[in-house]
């Protein structure tokens, strides 16, 4: 596992039933004690400079994949520090081969810290003031990694 929150490894298109549907990437859990699902709030991702926005993205941990809503009543379901995640990306056609710039932004709920108010501001890809809140102490992280398709 690497040390970035955006893991070099497993970034690839998604096929279903022969056609690209979109591409993956995984992530690894930065907050060393884990967080449950309903815990996280997702954010937004960027590829090559074009907005991708919530719906159009899935997390998968342990084998199962989540919707940011189904991920919102999962209180049963752990995500522990040393798993990666997988974040699935709906794209028709995906991505073609070669360097893409990749950005996604999200955050949790922590032991010992404030909930972060205005979490859904604060994770766009747009707004980098937001008084603050997007600041690592306070939960709201924007991830950025340059990866390869071969």
């Amino acid at each position: 596992m690497e040390r970035t929150v955006i893991q070099s490894v497993g970034f690839r298109n998604v096929m279903e039933e022969g056609k690209v549907i979109g591409f993956q990437f995984k992530v690894r859990n930065p907050y060393y004690r884990g967080v449950y699902l309903s815990q996280i709030q997702t954010g937004y991702a960027t590829v090559d400079g074009e907005d991708i926005g919530r719906d159009d993205i899935m997390w998968q941990i342990a084998g199962a994949t989540y919707t940011w809503q189904e991920m919102l009543v999962s209180r049963n379901v752990h995500w522990n520090p040393l798993q990666l995640a997988t974040i699935i990306v709906k794209k028709p056609g995906g991505l073609k081969q070669g360097y893409h710039d990749l950005r996604y932004s999200f955050t949790s709920t922590k032991s010992y810290m404030p909930p972060v108010l205005n979490v859904n501001n604060a994770l766009k890809p747009d707004t980098t003031a937001n008084g603050g809140m997007t600041l690592p102490e306070f939960g709201a992280t924007h991830h950025y990694r340059r990866l390869i398709i071969v």
